[in-house]
């Protein structure tokens, strides 16, 4: 035979319930709070679209940087990157072009004073000589370009290329150390070497 519940039993039948309730709710809440303790930091980034920068000195402009993006990240690096790509021509002085990099993505270094370009990276000079590899740097202290992959180089003429494991370069492209070089050249009438453009 059941017993009728007492209020006393009420109570402590609904207070068992409502504790449980209540338990697990806070269960559930410091779950939460885990997993939203637990979600990376947002990083502070400006994204520009379409951009076009142009670096001069003394008033005279020495390059003009295009990119489809620009992201600077707001952070002991204030690093900016280019992952759509970039182009930058690059000018004498009377405004004349004397060299241009692309490549399909780019990071400058601020803080290293190191700028890395990356996958498909070719330069191309006055002349029509191109300069293919998948890496470059340019070390903005020492006005240096370098990289460590290999490299092709095409002469302007058509007469041959060579080839390298990596070099190094002055920031004009005048002086290029190449490291186990090989390659080729097709004479043309008196002239012993194409014209290299390097």
């Amino acid at each position: 035979m059941m017993r009728p519940l007492t209020w006393r039993n009420r109570l402590f039948l609904w207070g068992s319930v409502l504790g449980l309730i209540c338990f697990s709710a806070c269960e559930n809440d410091m779950r939460d709070i885990d997993r939203i303790a637990s979600i990376p930091e947002e990083e502070a980034v400006d994204v520009s679209l379409n951009v076009t920068v142009t670096y001069s000195d003394s008033a005279k402009v020495k390059a003009v940087m295009t990119a489809p993006e620009m992201r600077v990240y707001h952070d002991s690096t204030d690093n900016s990157e280019f992952k759509k790509g970039v182009k930058i021509i690059f000018y004498d002085e009377n405004l004349q072009e004397t060299q241009r990099i692309t490549s399909n993505y780019a990071l400058l270094r601020q803080s290293e004073q190191l700028t890395e370009f990356r996958d498909n990276v070719v330069i191309t000079k006055s002349d029509g000589s191109v300069i293919k590899t998948e890496e470059l740097f340019y070390d903005e202290k020492n006005q240096r370009y370098y990289n460590t992959v290999p490299i092709i180089f095409f002469f302007s003429d058509e007469r041959g290329n060579q080839a390298a494991t990596s070099f190094s370069a002055d920031a004009n492209f005048v002086r290029i150390d190449m490291e186990s070089p090989t390659g080729y050249w097709i004479t043309r009438d008196n002239n012993l070497f194409p014209t290299s453009g390097f």
